[in-house]
């Protein structure tokens, strides 16, 4: 009987364990739980309720919007309410906008009517300054043609960036040519200066070594020697020599007689 009731126990149990589930499954099926989920990234305390009778539900949390692998989050705290958020006026509403005539952003543009020289203006140039034409140039010509260089390709590279924005497709071409002329002419600009600055510190090199060039910004820089004074010394002896002769001339002219002046005019009314 023994063995009867257990034979037929076994069969139940088996039963039993079977439709009990495994602790693989168990974990499987809590690891698969969240994703069935719906998603939200925003934080329920977050919202600012401003009606009246609203409970203050306040976040607390420092750390809200901060990433979990950098530690960084926002630069500044955002505000999230019911509040209706103000309208941009229309623009024709704004007051009109007073804009200065002589205004130095106008020379960014060939004229006020376009934002783009045309490619028959571009093409309207000459070459640029040789560098020998440049060298006979003060400082202050070549300072004035530098800033007119600049203030054309500025107006160049305006017109290029019009064109590339608007895609006009059209004075590209003309452009490079006119800008390549400009960029010549400040090369040479910068060449003639180069050149002035070598011979600059030559000098400099040359006024050291030279006894009668004081450098140090105390009294006279320049102090002539022995031998400039022996020349202004000769120099003044000559001027002293050729006042002597013009006073012996001058004496001379004096001493002689001059002849018997005849007045025509009576001996005409004698006769």
């Amino acid at each position: 009987m023994a063995t009867a009731a257990a034979s037929a126990v076994r069969p139940s149990l088996g039963a039993a364990f079977r439709l009990t589930p495994s602790p693989s499954s168990i974990r499987i099926s809590h690891q698969l739980l969240p994703l069935t989920r719906p998603m939200s990234t925003t934080a329920p305390l977050l919202k600012r309720h401003t009606y009246p009778g609203a409970r203050s539900n306040k976040d607390m949390s420092k750390s809200r919007g901060q990433s979990a692998l950098r530690r960084t989050g926002l630069r500044w705290r955002l505000s999230m309410s019911d509040d209706p958020l103000p309208k941009p006026r229309s623009r024709e509403e704004l007051p009109p906008v007073e804009v200065d005539p002589d205004h130095g952003l106008w020379d960014f543009f060939p004229n006020r009517e376009t934002v783009a020289a045309s490619p028959e203006d571009d093409m309207k140039h000459g070459r640029g300054w040789m560098v020998e034409e440049l060298r006979g140039k003060s400082w202050e010509d070549l300072h004035r043609l530098w800033w007119v260089c600049v203030k054309e390709r500025n107006r160049i590279a305006t017109g290029a960036w019009e064109r590339e924005r608007g895609k006009m497709g059209f004075g590209k071409s003309e452009a490079q040519g006119r800008d390549r002329e400009v960029r010549v002419t400040m090369r040479g600009i910068k060449h003639v200066l180069t050149e002035r600055f070598y011979a600059w510190e030559d000098a400099v090199k040359l006024a050291e070594s030279d006894p009668e060039i004081d450098l140090s910004g105390k009294g006279r820089a320049f102090t002539p020697r022995e031998f400039l004074e022996e020349e202004a010394a000769e120099g003044k002896v000559v001027d002293y020599l050729v006042e002597e002769e013009v006073a012996e001339v001058k004496a001379e002219e004096k001493a002689v007689v001059p002849p018997p002046e005849t007045n025509v005019q009576g001996e005409a009314a004698r006769l």
